[in-house]
């Protein structure tokens, strides 16, 4: 269980770094997607606490995840 949750952890803050670095260099529904991913693996690490600090967030990763779907293609 504990190597589980450690290989989540990583790969989501990878995801949120990756996608941090694809927004930088202009692929910005590519990050917010990586961080919305990323933020969600975040949030389901947390669900063995409060609701709130579970639901939140995979509210806000889910929010965001539809709005990079939704983007505008801006060529």
């Amino acid at each position: 269980m504990q190597l589980n949750e450690r290989l989540i952890s990583l790969l989501s803050y990878g995801a949120v770094i990756f996608g941090v670095g694809l927004g930088t260099f202009g692929i910005v529904r590519g990050g917010s997607l990586f961080i919305a991913i990323g933020t969600a693996g975040i949030a389901l690490k947390s669900r063995k606490f409060r609701t709130l600090e579970f639901y939140i967030p995979l509210a806000i990763a889910i929010a965001l995840f539809v709005l990079a779907i939704a983007l505008p293609r801006g060529r």
